[in-house]
């Protein structure tokens, strides 16, 4: 598994042995990069914080940077995933720009600052996405212009809170992402 464009073009990454950490392909990676990336939403990107939740190896945060995100919280609590995490960041040399944060993803959030994108990669149980989505707004984390990228199983229903807009909802072979945004009426 490699990073696929940016500075840290093809850099390889390390993933944890089993099941717990399930890493987003780099075809997946690169079909959502690429949308990120486009004029659309790009000054959502570059310069701008991220957050990667449920982290496992990082590769979603890490693409970010690569391709010019300001700064990435990683959050990931099973430690497998986070001896990974800690290798590829290494290996990447971001310094300063990427901070890892050990535990809960939803309990992070509490002290989290205003995010240009979050990434989140909950686990495929009933109820974590959605959990996931109302911590994000709770704690107010999205930027005036902010997005949240969602991944979840192609086949799991989301219910989406009223106060986002779906700008976008693809599938990519096991993956599926949901790109989230406030809703122009809608308080940070």
């Amino acid at each position: 598994m490699r990073i696929v464009a940016g500075s840290r073009r093809g850099l390889k990454l390390e993933a944890p042995d089993g099941q717990i950490t399930r890493p987003t392909s780099e075809r997946a990676r690169e079909a959502l990069f690429n949308i990120l990336s486009g004029t659309k939403y790009r000054d959502r990107l570059i310069g701008q914080p991220v957050a990667d939740l449920f982290a496992g190896t990082g590769a979603l945060g890490i693409e970010a940077l690569s391709r010019g995100a300001g700064s990435c919280l990683f959050v990931e609590k099973d430690q497998a995933a986070l001896t990974a995490l800690k290798k590829n960041l290494a290996r990447a040399k971001f310094g300063d720009a990427a901070k890892i944060q050990s535990g809960d993803a939803l309990s992070a959030l509490e002290s989290a600052s205003r995010l240009g994108m979050v990434f989140a990669d909950p686990p495929y149980q009933d109820g974590v996405a959605e959990a996931t989505i109302d911590a994000i707004l709770r704690y107010g984390l999205l930027a005036e212009e902010g997005l949240i990228i969602l991944q979840a199983h192609p086949k799991t229903r989301i219910k989406v809170s009223d106060r986002l807009n779906v700008l976008d909802d693809r599938r990519y072979g096991a993956a599926r992402f949901l790109i989230l945004s406030l809703q122009s009426d809608a308080p940070a």
